[in-house]
């Protein structure tokens, strides 16, 4: 058996599971907790320290699952929440915590580095993205400003996901995908944008603190033995490049082809699909990041999803189940409670100041159930707002390949294929991110080509296959109309 360990490092934990590359399949898997550090100002923080606990927990938990020895793990691959910013100083140690990709504190340092590269269409010709608040770039410019003397001592800055790889070789590395959302590297010239860091910083330091750029099916090295140690693996282990999670989440779904559509379900929500060509879209809520299949991955992402579901089930006192059935006892438009549920400000539309609000509240209709409704429907308008965007820029979606938690709720599953107005269907193993990290090793270890491996360990569970239905579908739609032109309102005030 060629066995390989995929490690998923996202906002509420890490995951991690063994993938037998021959066979196609999953073995076991494991996870572990991580703890967020919030404050006001859209303060998100986490101490990367949490993560290498929870990689070791995950790992081992992972490995007792499938019942296998670590020493029969030949490859490693780890996929990481993007655009989050970890510091290190010259010894190779974290300078403070880690910036995540939700944290929108440095929201005015954002501002002032699109107003020098022109507005969103100015950064769209020049990096062929338009860099927004949780990107990493204007959290290098934040903390040079309030931390000014520990900025002084960066000697690496790096994406989780390279910190991870790191840790585990000693090698600072990047990868194009996961790259493309810094906010300083090209996507069509797959490069840096030295440039823009002398603006930040004239006399180079953080030009010389930039990883070393690899392609996806590249190796960074092999393991640590101190750290294979720890984790209970074979010291002879090779890791991957690896990549963003959204990029692992393309592989692991198979979405490395025209056609398809990931929709993933987590604390926030993103769409994305691939493209063989940098076709950067005119919409700069539309995110052009590469691949780490050799293309590109055109993406929107929502900042809330799950979160502000999960804000009402904590308000009601509901679980999974009683939220789903409530949602459905109210008809659909919730009897005219609407929410805009911004509680993270949002990303997709373009609102990092918003916050969430109840429309079209009555002494009727002020409901439990309507409550649960209007709050399930708000979410999904917002990643059909994304959809939209994405057929505006071309884009083909004849099917959605679901994935995240909320995935597994057939209440989900059909309210999204109705306001879609298009079929989906679950894979099989719905933690994509750390199944197509666990592939893209197997990639780098020589396995095969990705599409040979993609087409044996990805496997779709028909079970999940929902229609929309088509009167559901119309009746979505002048609700979903209505949100529009409230996003529309909150935009011009």
């Amino acid at each position: 058996m060629a066995l390989y360990l995929g490690i998923d490092c996202g906002t509420q934990g890490t995951k991690a599971l063994v993938l037998d590359a021959s066979s196609g399949q999953v073995l076991g898997a494991g996870g572990a907790p991580h703890r967020l550090i919030s404050g006001p100002n859209g303060h998100r923080e986490q101490q990367p320290a949490d993560w290498l606990s929870a990689f070791e927990q995950a790992t081992r938990a992972a490995l007792a699952d499938a019942g296998v020895s670590g020493e029969a793990i030949t490859g490693i691959g780890v996929s990481g929440q993007q655009h989050g910013l970890v510091l290190l100083d010259a010894q190779g140690q974290v300078l403070r915590p880690a910036k995540l990709w939700c944290d929108t504190e440095s929201e005015a340092e954002n501002q002032q580095l699109l107003d020098f590269l022109g507005g969103e269409q100015g950064s769209l010709a020049r990096l062929g993205v338009a860099i927004a608040p949780g990107y990493t770039v204007s959290k290098l410019l934040w903390t040079q400003k309030h931390h000014p003397a520990l900025y002084k001592r960066i000697a690496h800055m790096l994406l989780p996901h390279d910190y991870l790889n790191f840790w585990l070789t000693g090698r600072a590395c990047s990868e194009y995908g996961d790259a493309s959302g810094t906010g300083y590297f090209n996507v069509r010239t797959r490069d840096w944008d030295h440039d823009l860091l002398r603006l930040i910083d004239p006399c180079g330091r953080l030009n010389n603190a930039l990883p070393t750029l690899i392609g996806a099916d590249e190796s960074v090295g092999t393991l640590l033995p101190d750290v294979a140690a720890r984790l209970g693996v074979n010291p002879r282990a090779k890791v991957a490049s690896g990549g963003g999670d959204n990029m692992m989440g393309a592989i692991g779904t198979g979405n490395i082809r025209p056609g398809a559509i990931t929709m993933s379900l987590g604390t926030s929500g993103t769409l994305y699909a691939f493209a063989d060509q940098p076709q950067v879209s005119p919409h700069a809520s539309v995110a052009t990041f590469c691949s780490s299949s050799g293309g590109w991955l055109p993406l929107i992402c929502t900042m809330n999803l799950t979160n502000a579901t999960g804000a009402i089930q904590e308000l009601l006192e509901l679980d999974l189940a009683s939220f789903g059935a409530l949602a459905m006892q109210a008809p659909i438009g919730a009897d005219g409670v609407l929410m805009l549920p911004f509680l993270n400000g949002e990303r997709v539309p373009a609102l990092p100041n918003a916050s969430a609000s109840l429309l079209g509240l009555t002494s009727d209709n002020l409901t439990r159930a309507n409550l649960c409704r209007a709050v399930l429907e708000g979410v999904c308008f917002g990643l059909r707002y994304g959809l939209d965007l994405l057929r505006a820029s071309g884009i083909e979606s004849r099917e959605i390949r679901l994935i995240g938690g909320a995935a597994k709720s057939s209440v989900w599953r059909q309210v999204v294929a109705d306001i879609m107005a298009t079929p989906l269907v679950c894979p099989q193993h719905t933690e994509a991110a750390a199944l197509g990290a666990a592939i893209q090793a197997a990639w780098s270890g020589g396995e095969g080509s990705l599409h040979a491996l993609c087409d044996r360990c990805v496997s779709l569970d028909l079970r999940t296959r929902t229609e929309p239905d088509p009167a559901a579908s119309a009746a979505y739609e002048p609700v979903y109309q209505r949100y529009r032109q409230q996003v529309m309102q909150v935009q011009q005030a």
